[in-house]
């Protein structure tokens, strides 16, 4: 286990893993999404209170759960990094970071979506929503702040301190629905208790989660290998695979 992740601190090794990993997910994603959104479209049967509107949270429900998981996913990486100056850890939360960014914002969006034949407006400043409106704000200065400095070093410390502190915001957002008198309604099945939605509803709504966490890691996977060969260009194996 432990020749394992120290093999991950080699940016040749892991550029090589990637490579080797990456059509699999890629597969796998194309095949979980393309199967639940046919089955959620097609074959899931309508609600009984919001009809065909509610099948929004096959997007929603996949985005948001995505929105928070790459955060945390940045936040152990961030702490690999100051912890151990594994550089490949920091890669990989700088490749994280926009898709995290682009997934609080689709759930934001569909969620504004759904509320409008739901809740009679697209966005109220209800506690889940104001706190994944400041989610996204977080991924936003996270992109920026990296931005800001020349010296590549110094701003990855500056993100993964800051990373640190916004994953405060996660449990906020996860526990907002119990913690205050919100319109959004709780989690729509967890992993301790039993779906409240039949199994047509909830099995494609499952289908669709797996298949944006495979599309995540393809996609990571793919700007990892990218990442590397930008900040290893001077080393040798780079500059022998680029000939």
């Amino acid at each position: 286990m432990w020749k394992f992740i120290h093999k991950l601190g080699s940016p040749k090794w892991c550029y090589q893993l990637c490579g080797r990993l990456q059509p699999w997910f890629w597969i796998a994603a194309t095949t979980l999404l393309v199967v639940g959104a046919v089955w959620s479209l097609a074959f899931s049967p309508p609600d009984y209170q919001m009809g065909d509107s509610y099948r929004i949270i096959y997007v929603h429900v996949p985005a948001a759960i995505l929105a928070q998981s790459v955060f945390v996913a940045m936040t152990l990486a961030s702490v690999v990094f100051l912890v151990w100056k594994i550089k490949l850890a920091d890669m990989a939360a700088s490749v994280m970071a926009p898709f995290g960014a682009a997934m609080t914002f689709l759930g934001l969006f569909s969620g504004a979506l759904w509320g409008i034949p739901t809740w009679g407006t697209w966005w109220t400043w209800d506690a889940r929503l104001t706190s994944m409106l400041i989610q996204l704000f977080i991924y936003i200065g996270i992109i920026a702040l990296r931005g800001a400095f020349a010296n590549t070093g110094q701003g990855a410390k500056a993100v993964a301190v800051l990373t640190l502190v916004g994953v405060v915001n996660i449990p906020i957002i996860k526990y907002s629905v119990y913690w205050w008198n919100t319109l959004h309604q709780p989690a729509t099945f967890t992993l301790t208790e039993r779906p409240a939605m039949p199994a047509s509803m909830w099995v494609p709504l499952l289908i669709m989660v797996l298949g944006f966490y495979c599309f995540f890691i393809a996609l990571t996977l793919y700007r990892l290998r990218s990442e590397i060969l930008k900040r290893e260009s001077r080393t040798r194996w780079v500059q022998e695979f680029m000939m």
